[in-house]
This record gives structure tokens, sequence and C-alpha cells, in this order.
């Protein structure tokens, strides 16, 4: 389902004049960063953008369409020549005293994706006002609030309704801070998987620091997925609830199919990533991962273990785990690693994983895509 910004044109992507009305040129100032920001989200991320404004009166004496049309169709010619392209302008002409339902905070003019196949609780609505906020709450969105303290009153309000609170995300006076929350935003996802054998609840984001919380009952496996979640710099909480009591296969398996449905979900919304591998020397160990998230499936596994277990892990699942995720995330993995320490060997494996995973899914500064074939999407 597609995610939406609904964005506001007054105080959001221009600064409004003192009498609140854009009806001449000369009062046309960009917000700072406007441009160039909402330039790389539209090229980066994975969202419709949606004008929704209020202009109080339009096409009455008080603002007459031929001082409105021109300012407005010029702002939206220079965003469409930074490649921002709004899918839909919605404007509401009534007066503030009208209480009309379309006019915002009212919804009654964005029935079409309250109704339609699109990510609500993904979306989100960016404005410089209290009406902004609440139309948030009422679409059941989520509110950035670009508040530079000239918008009129509203903040109290805000701060003292709970809901309302709740739905601002975000808080602040520029759009680069936007665009750094919506594409860390836009790399996090949660899921959970259910079976006769386990239980798997995750929590991914792959813009995070490198915490991780993980239970999974296994305390060798912890380890080596918190050195994922650190290398990698992900953050990583799961919660995995397995059939200890027969062996750890199930565990180890489920865990790792989450795993990479999780990447795999988060990749389809990346348009371009990069694809490369790692080598990371652990003492006495050394290994060698490289990466390809072109959405084909393959492992190519070079480890061999002189042990049966490290720790309550059989060295056998190692080489399963990989598998696993390479078919849930659709990737291809080479591993290669020789050392003298069991131990090392497998955290040095992991720790190379980690930082060709991270690696092959970092945004690329352009959109060229990943493959020369143009078609490698998943379906």
């Amino acid at each position: 389902m597609k995610k939406i910004l609904f964005i506001d044109r007054d105080g959001t992507l221009v600064k409004e004049p003192d009498d609140y009305q854009l009806d001449d040129f000369g009062k046309l100032e960009f917000y700072p960063g406007a441009i160039s920001w909402l330039a790389r989200i539209a090229d980066e991320l994975d969202f419709l953008l949606v004008m929704v404004t209020n202009q109080d009166g339009l096409g009455t004496d008080s603002f007459p369409e031929t001082e409105f049309w021109p300012v407005h169709n010029l702002i939206l010619k220079t965003f469409e020549n930074e490649g921002v392209t709004f899918e839909n302008v919605i404007i509401d002409r009534t007066f503030p005293e009208d209480n009309a339902p379309t006019r915002k905070p009212g919804t009654d003019l964005l029935q079409d994706y309250m109704a339609g196949d699109y990510d609500l609780t993904g979306s989100f609505v960016i404005g410089d006002r209290i009406t902004d906020v609440i139309l948030a709450h009422n679409l059941g969105a989520r509110a950035i609030w670009l508040d530079d303290g000239t918008a009129p009153g509203g903040n109290e309000t805000v701060w003292n309704h709970e809901n309302l609170k709740k739905a601002v995300v975000l808080k602040t006076t520029s759009w680069k801070d936007i665009y750094t929350f919506l594409r860390a935003t836009g790399r996090q996802v949660t899921l959970s998987r259910k079976t006769h054998e386990t239980m798997v609840n995750l929590t991914l984001s792959l813009s995070g620091t490198g915490k991780a919380e993980i239970r999974t009952g296994l305390g060798f496996f912890d380890h080596m997925l918190g050195q994922l979640a650190f290398h990698g710099g992900m953050d990583l909480t799961l919660d995995v609830k397995g059939d200890l009591q027969v062996d750890e296969h199930h565990t180890i398996e489920d865990t790792a199919i989450t795993l990479g449905q999780a990447v795999r979900q988060v990749a389809d919304h990346i348009p371009a990533i990069n694809r490369y591998g790692f080598v990371v020397p652990m003492d006495d160990s050394v290994a060698s991962v490289a990466v390809d998230m072109g959405g084909r499936s393959y492992l190519q596994w070079e480890v061999d273990f002189s042990r049966e277990r490290i720790g309550d892990v059989p060295t056998e699942m190692f080489k399963h785990f990989f598998r696993s995720f390479a078919d849930a995330s659709g990737c291809t993995i080479r591993i290669e690693a020789a050392g003298e320490n069991e131990h090392h060997k497998a955290e040095a494996v992991f720790k190379a994983f980690a930082r060709a995973l991270s690696g092959a899914l970092a945004l690329k500064e352009n959109n060229h895509g990943i493959s020369t074939k143009g078609a490698e999407q998943w379906q």
C-alpha cells in the first residue's frame, strides 16, 4: 500500500505573508530548504505527495482567482523543475467561520485516500498549524510539525491534548530534519511469525545505532545476532519462543526467515541501494562475506567447523541460518571463513555479514537503481 505525505503549502513550502494571503509575486518566499530537501524525499523515498491547503475565500472578491493562480502555478512549477511532482493538489476555498467539513482539519476532500488502498498509518501530514496536526489525527496518520513560531496560536492546544501530542512525531523548523526523519522511518519494520513450532516477534530498523534486545532462548545465538545488529548499524528487537525441548532447529530457522522477510520488506521500498561484500579478521580467524540484494536467492558456504556445538548452538545450524535468510530475503550470500578458534570463526562470519548487509542496504547518493536490467524488483 502506498504511503502519502499530505503537505500544507503556506508556512510549510512557502513563507506565509503577514496578511496570510499569497496573492502577489512580491510576497513569494520559499521556505528555507523546502525545495532541495523535498526533492531528495521525492527522489529517494517511497511516498506519494499530496498538497492540502486552505485558501480562505478563494474566488470571492476578497481573494480573486486571477491573483491566486499565477503565484500558485509558479510554486508548483518551481518544485516540478527540481523533480517534485504533487500527485494531487487539494484546495479548500471556504472561510474559517464556515466550519466546512472540506476545510482542514476536516477530511471530506480526502475521502479517496481514506477509502483507497493507502497506508495511512505509515503516512504523514506536514504542516505549520494546529489544523495540520488535527488533520493527521483525523486521518489516522502522523504529524510532522514545521513550527518556526510564526503560525498563529495552537501550540498550547497540541501539547495539552494527549491524542494530538501523540500524533506529532517530529517538531522542527528544518526540512533537513524532515528528510532525515522520513529516511529513517522508511527503513523500519515490525513483523510477527507464528507456527506450531515457534512464535517470533521482531522489530528491525536499518537506520539504527546498533542497539539490540534479543531473546531466543539460545545464548550463543543471541550473541551472534547482537553482533549482527551492532556491526550492521541496525536496531533489532527480537523475542522468540520456540520448541527448544525438541531441539534448536526451528528456533534458528524461523528467526532467520523472519529476519530475512523484514530485510526484504524494507528493501522493497528502497529505490536504489548498494551491493558489496566485507572482510573481517577476528584474532586467528578471518571471514569474507559478499551480499547481493538483487532479488535472487543463493547461498555459497565455504566454512568448516571442527566442533559439533559452540555454546548451545549446533554448528550445522549456522549454514542453515544463512540459507533460510537468503531464501526469505531474496538475496545472494557468499561466505568463506577460516581459523583455529571456532567461536572466533563464527563471530567473524556474523560480523562480516553484518557489514556486508549494511553496505548492501545503504541508500545510494543517486537513484539509478541497482541493476542495468531495470527490473530487479520483487513482486
